[in-house]
C-alpha cells in the first residue's frame, strides 16, 4: 500500500485539485480514499491499481464538491479556485505541474456538473483515454464522448483552442506588471481587451469587489487604484513574478506578507481575464514558504 501511495500520490492529488478547486479538499479525498482501501484491500486495486484509485478519488470529489457548492451559495463575493505554486523550487511540489489545466480553464470548470468536470478533468488534463474515463466513471465510451463535448460547450471552448496557459508569454507579463508600476495607463489600457473581465476574491476577509468589474476603462481605474493605494503601506509594494498553476503569475507582497496573488488570461496580445486572490486562506501556501501539511500515514 506505501509503495502505492509513493507512485500514484501526484496524480490522485492532481486530478482532486482540479475536481474540487481548493487543495485542502483534494487533500482530504486522497487521504481517505487510501484510508479506506487499507481497510478493505479491494481486488481491483491488484488489476488495475491506476484506474481503480482515479476512480474512488474522483467518486470522493464528486460528494466534495456537491457540498463545497452549496457552502459558496454563502460566500461572501466572488469564488475563485485556490492557486497552487508550482515553480521547481518550490517545497509543495505535490502535483504533476504537466498535467494541470490553467488557471482561466479551472475557473471555467465551475459551470459544469461534477460528471461533466471529471470527464474534463480526466481527458484534458491528465489525457486519459475515453475508454479509460468510461472505468472511472462507470458510463459508456461514446457516453464520455458527448459529455466531453457538452462540457466544452458550457464553458466556451472550441474545438482545438489552446490551453490559455501555452499562450501566455512571461516577457508580456513583465511588460503589463513594469507599466502598473510606472502608471502607465495608456500601456495598461492597450493591453487590455474591450471586455476584459476582473475578478476579485476576498472571501469576506479582507476587501475585495464583490461583483466582477468589466471593460478596460472600469478594470484599468480598479488596478491602479489599488496598486496606488498599497504603495502608501509602510513597507511598500512589491510585485514578483512566479510560476503559480503551471504558469507566470504575479505575488504582490505588502512588507514581507503576501497580500494578493494575480492571474492572467491572455488571447494574442490581449488580456481576457485577471484573477486577483485575496482571501488569506487561498494563499497560505505563498505566505509561508515549507510550512505545508505532513503526508498522510498509509498505515
Amino acid at each position: 500500500m506505501e509503495e502505492l501511495y509513493r507512485q500514484y500520490k501526484k496524480l490522485l492529488l492532481t486530478l482532486a485539485y482540479q475536481m474540487t478547486g481548493t487543495w485542502s479538499e483534494a487533500e482530504d479525498a486522497v487521504q481517505d480514499v487510501f484510508l479506506k482501501v487499507c481497510d478493505i484491500n479491494p481486488a481491483g486495486l491488484t488489476e488495475e491499481p491506476k484506474a481503480y484509485l482515479c476512480k474512488m478519488v474522483v467518486n470522493r470529489c464528486r460528494d466534495l464538491y456537491k457540498s463545497a457548492r452549496r457552502r459558496r451559495e454563502h460566500y461572501v463575493g466572488e469564488w475563485l479556485p485556490e492557486p497552487i505554486p508550482t515553480s521547481e523550487a518550490d517545497p509543495l511540489n505535490l502535483i504533476v505541474r504537466d498535467e494541470l489545466l490553467s488557471y482561466a480553464v479551472l475557473v471555467l470548470l465551475e459551470k459544469l456538473s461534477p460528471s461533466e468536470r471529471a470527464v474534463f478533468v480526466l481527458r484534458e488534463a491528465l489525457g486519459i483515454e475515453y475508454v479509460g474515463i468510461a472505468k472511472v466513471i462507470g458510463k459508456s465510451e461514446m457516453n464520455c464522448r458527448k459529455i466531453f463535448s457538452r462540457a466544452k460547450v458550457k464553458m466556451g471552448i472550441g474545438e482545438g483552442e489552446p490551453d490559455a496557459a501555452k499562450t501566455d508569454r512571461e516577457t508580456w507579463i513583465r511588460q503589463f506588471v513594469s507599466a502598473l508600476e510606472q502608471d502607465n495607463t495608456k500601456q495598461i489600457i492597450s493591453m487590455l481587451a474591450d471586455d476584459v473581465v476582473l475578478i476579485s476574491d476576498g472571501g469576506g476577509k479582507v476587501v475585495a469587489a464583490v461583483r466582477s468589474i468589466i471593460y478596460r476603462d472600469a478594470v484599468s481605474k480598479f488596478l491602479l487604484g489599488l496598486f496606488h493605494k498599497s504603495s502608501q503601506h509602510e513597507g511598500g509594494i512589491q510585485l514578483e513574478m512566479s510560476e503559480i498553476n503551471g504558469q507566470i503569475g504575479v505575488v504582490i507582497r505588502l512588507g514581507e506578507q503576501v497580500d494578493s496573488v494575480a492571474l492572467i488570461h491572455a488571447e494574442g496580445q490581449l488580456i481576457r481575464n485577471i484573477y486577483l486572490i485575496r482571501n488569506p486562506d487561498k494563499i497560505r501556501f505563498f505566505n509561508i514558504p515549507g510550512d505545508y501539511e505532513e503526508e498522510p500515514s498509509t498505515n
